[in-house]
């Protein structure tokens, strides 16, 4: 499989018929919340995320309460998503930063949001996809690397160079969505341990599917 334009736009409208509407699982009202719940999200499902945030953002209900938030009383919120003393003491020097550099508003640039603490590119680009409809905006995670690979649409597990790549032939404007299909179809049907490639929709455009030589299964 070539990763041609043609290839790609095949695979998109065959995604678009299964997730018509894809959009990030994790649930938020303010755009800051979307910035920490993804920070929580980190070696840790979505699923895990939505049960321990209403809590969170209950206890915390402003930025100002997270930025003079005692970082232990944060982590007893959020024990149950794994690397929590990291996540909480990311999670209140954000909040400071926010309100001291960036007005309380959540950045929109990637050179400022990976100023934040906490905040790669994976973050980032999510951020500016699903907060700032920002074009062009490829969020690469485990299923992102696992699926784009699997497609014969990239040769590598290193984010940057999977990002790169999708953002060379992925439509703009279809970018963020792409990738959120490939979420919800990694998680329902691709797989990591067991790919259902007869219940498949891109099965057709699919190199692993089809046994491709060099097809890569991550």
């Amino acid at each position: 499989m070539s990763g041609t334009d043609t290839d790609v736009s095949g695979i998109i409208r065959g995604l678009e018929t299964v997730y018509p509407e894809a959009a990030c699982s994790l649930e938020y009202d303010k755009d800051y919340e979307l910035l920490f719940s993804v920070r929580l999200a980190a070696q840790c499902t979505d699923e895990r995320v939505n049960r321990v945030t209403p809590a969170l953002f209950a206890r915390f209900p402003t930025l100002e309460a997270f930025a003079g938030a005692d970082a232990a009383e944060v982590e007893g919120y959020i024990r149950s998503c794994g690397f929590f003393r990291g996540k909480a003491r990311d999670i209140v020097e954000c909040s400071k930063m926010l309100l001291s550099e960036f007005g309380g508003r959540v950045p929109g640039t990637m050179e400022e949001l990976l100023r934040l603490p906490g905040v790669g590119r994976k973050t980032a680009n999510l951020i500016l996809g699903d907060i700032f409809m920002a074009p062009s905006a490829v969020v690469v995670d485990t299923h992102c690397i696992r699926l784009s690979n699997r497609l014969g649409l990239v040769d590598t597990r290193q984010p940057e160079k999977i990002e790169t790549r999708l953002r060379a032939i992925l439509p703009p404007e279809k970018s963020n969505a792409f990738c959120h299909m490939l979420v919800l179809h990694g998680r329902a049907v691709c797989t990591a341990r067991a790919p259902r490639c007869g219940e498949c929709v891109i099965s057709e455009l699919c190199a692993f599917a089809a046994g491709a030589d060099g097809a890569v299964n991550f």
